[in-house]
Order: structure tokens, then sequence, then C-alpha cells
């Protein structure tokens, strides 16, 4: 078989590579800002949040208030002159059960804003915490990724990284290459990024409703970022390499085995129209060998863009999805996991059947270890907050490591899951963050036994 392909036009070339690169600058450069480390994208939004920061909150409360009337509007009149607007239209007629999300999410955030009505619900370890801290980030992270992510999207970054990697991804994983890319903007900058990415990839029809689900619950990484604040929690930070180390090393393993089982193995290789994977996908053609294909496949991708304005558009439409679509069910699901967290037992009950699976494990203060594991599914920093209480450096460092790989939590990466077309519902959401638990925990804690 020739092993050479024909030379592309250098501007088809040119076409990939400029836009390619300043995405991958963009959303996945590590550069070393006041004294961390973070990538472009989260600084442009750290940038944003600051300067709105006076009325940012009331920028938030004001499109979810907005969201929740004008969607019971539009789900009650049916107004057919908004038809001939798909994306409006798709944006402001949810189903029944997300209006109602959004409706709960806006009575939360007004009472939450104006700290009216149940304490429980406006309380700043509720509705409080999502409101002042989550989505000011969420919202100011929607607003640069939205916009600047066709750069990854629309000009054959993916498809090339996708014909590359595939040979590692497809054995490994059972996922395309470009799922890797999503791992990576997740790992080095937001792990809301890498969810935003696969839902546009889902969408436009390049995953599968299995590898939606899959990318989204497993490769959706918690940032080394965010990974230093949970570790700084518990007051281990001189143990930070080995930490991560325990947090790859389990984050690997659970992404081998959890895609294997149930509830996704169940989900169906179909793409969002309803058709299946081509079964020659895979396949090089004659004439080409793994890179030459890798950037034919590019540059086909990046010739099908014709102006700079349907690229700002496609940009726009993602910070407007993102931003009015997400968060209200954001603030809806995130303060309903929290208000379950803060003022029932029912994380602590649910944490009681790990008491045994911990004193095998070795774990010093297991009862309130166990009670530290489930409550992550409703916000990831719980944990290492009640773990800051803990005497055993060995178990508040297994909590703080097993909170970061749950990745699964409601307050955020949970509640975009399920606010995207990503076909996943919360009982799944559950059972996965309850198996990549029963994963990571015995491999964290045979990590800490030889540090400890």
């Amino acid at each position: 078989m020739q092993e050479t392909a024909p030379t592309p036009p250098s501007s088809r070339l040119w076409m990939f590579l400029v836009p390619s690169l300043i995405g991958l600058f963009l959303f996945m450069v590590p550069i070393r800002y006041e004294d961390s480390i973070t990538i472009p994208v989260a600084l442009l939004a750290k940038g944003l949040k600051a300067l709105m920061s006076d009325y940012l909150i009331g920028v938030v409360t004001l499109i979810i208030a907005l969201m929740s009337i004008l969607s019971l509007a539009v789900k009650l009149l049916q107004p057919q002159g908004l038809q001939r607007f798909p994306f409006i239209h798709n944006l402001l007629n949810p189903s029944w059960f997300w209006l109602s999300i959004r409706l709960l999410g806006g009575a939360a955030v007004v009472m939450t804003y104006f700290q009216f009505g149940p304490e429980a619900i406006w309380h700043d370890d509720t509705g409080g915490l999502v409101l002042n801290d989550l989505l000011p980030t969420l919202f100011s992270v929607f607003i640069f990724a939205g916009l600047l992510l066709p750069l990854l999207l629309n000009f054959g970054l993916l498809e090339f990284f996708g014909g590359l990697l595939s040979k590692v991804m497809r054995p490994l994983f059972n996922l395309p290459g470009r799922g890797a890319i999503d791992c990576m903007a997740s790992w080095l900058g937001d792990g809301s990024v890498g969810i935003l990415m696969t839902s546009k990839q889902y969408e436009q029809g390049f995953y599968t409703q299995r590898e939606a689900v899959v990318v989204g619950t497993t490769f959706s990484a918690v940032s080394i970022t965010f990974s230093l604040v949970v570790l700084a929690q518990v007051k281990l930070e001189y143990l930070f390499l080995p930490f991560y180390a325990a947090i790859c090393l389990s984050g690997f393993a659970a992404a081998m085995i959890i895609p294997r089982l149930p509830p996704l193995r169940w989900k169906k290789d179909l793409y969002i129209d309803g058709s299946a994977p081509h079964p020659d996908a895979q396949v090089l053609p004659a004439g080409y060998n793994t890179w030459t294909w890798s950037l034919h496949l590019a540059r086909q991708r990046a010739a099908q863009v014709h102006s700079v304005g349907s690229v700002f558009k496609d940009g726009v439409r993602n910070a407007v999805d993102m931003v009015f679509g997400v968060l209200p069910v954001v603030m809806g699901l995130g303060t309903i996991a929290l208000i379950l967290a803060e003022y029932t037992s029912l994380f602590s009950l649910l944490g009681q059947p790990f008491i045994p699976l911990l004193e095998l494990l070795a774990i010093p203060e297991a009862a309130a270890a166990s009670q530290t594991l489930v409550v992550g599914f409703a916000d990831m920093f719980i944990p290492a907050i009640l773990a800051s209480s803990i005497e055993s450096d060995m178990t508040r460092f297994i909590i703080a490591a097993v909170s970061v790989t749950q990745l699964i939590y409601m307050s955020e990466v949970g509640a975009l899951l399920l606010g995207s077309r990503i076909p996943v519902n919360i009982v799944e959401l559950f059972v996965i963050f309850i198996l990549r638990t029963l994963i990571t925990l015995p491999i964290i804690a045979g990590i800490a036994h030889l540090i400890f």
C-alpha cells in the first residue's frame, strides 16, 4: 500500500493550523498567574468576573428569573411566530420536566438574592453557595468558552487528534480519539469546558449516545487548580505530587472499567439523529497513513468554514445556550442537592454501607469518613470541608482524593450534564458516582498506606 498522500493546498493547511493553534493556546496551554497554574480562557473568565464583580450576581439572578418566566409563557402560549427562530424556540421551550427545574431555579435564585422565604433555600451553604460562588464563575467561563470554542470545534483540530489518537482511545476506552481533547481541556482548565465541548460534539453528530455519556461522566476531569484548592482545604498541600498521582492512577482505572459496566454499557451506539456509526469509519483509505489521513480529515473540516461571521455566530449560540439554558438548571438542582446535604441525614445514611469497606481498607476514623463519601454527589467541595475536622492525615488525604475522582457532583457537573442534550438521567449519574467511588477508593487507600 502506498504510504503517502497528495500534498494539500497550503491555504487549507493554514486554515486548519492557525485557528487550531490559537484554540490550543487558549484552552490547553498552562500558564502561571499569581502563584497558580491556569489556562488563558480561565484567566479571561476570571478577568470578566472581576470586572463585573459589583453587579454580576444581579445579572445572573435576572437571567435565571427571566428564563423561568419566558419559558413558562412560551410553554403555555406556544407563540407561532417564535417557530421561525428554531434556536430561540428550542431554548425557551423545554420539556415540562426541565421547565419545572427552571421554575425551581428561578424561585430559588430570587429568594436567595433577596433573602426571603425559607432560610434553607437561601442560606450561605445552600442557595447562597450556588448563587454567590458557583454561578458567577460559570457565567464568566461560559461566555469565553462558548465564544472561543469554535476554534477547537470548527477548524479540524478534533478531526486531527481523532485520527492520531484513535489507536489509543479505541482499545483502551472504546472512544474516538477526539475524546482526549475533552479530557485535556478539563484537566488543564475546567470540567465545565469539557462538558460544553462534549455536548456540542454530540449535538453535531461526532459522538454517539454512549460515547457522549462516557466522555461526559469519565473524562470531564477536575482541573489541577481545583485539586490544589481541595488539598489546601485538608491542609496537606505539601503532598500534592503523590495526591495528584493517586488521582490520575485511580481515574485511569475508573475510565477503563466503568464504561464496560451498566449503565454506560447499556447506552446505544447511535448518533443524535438515530443513525449508526459506519463500520468502516476507522479503516485507513488506500494511499494514507495515520498522519496523512489525520491531516486530510482536519483540512476537510476546515474547508467547511466559509466566513468569520459563521464562526462568530456559532460561538454566540454556544455562549447563549449555556448561559441562558444551563444556569437555571444549575441553580435549581444545585440548591436541592445542597439542601439535602445540609438539612437532612440522607447522605450520612447512604454512607453507612461504606463503613465496613473503610474498615477493611484499614482507614482510620472510618465512621467519620463514611459520611463524606456520598455527600460529594451534592458538591465536590463538601467532603473536604467535612474532612478538615478529621485528625488522621491519611484519612483526610483519602477523602480529598476520592472527592476529586468522583467527578459527578450536582452543584456543577451533574447539573450541566442534565441540562445538556447528552442522554443521561439523575439515577444513572448517581450509579456512576457510586461506581467511581467503589473503584477509586481502594486504589487511593493503597497509595495512602504507602505514603503514611
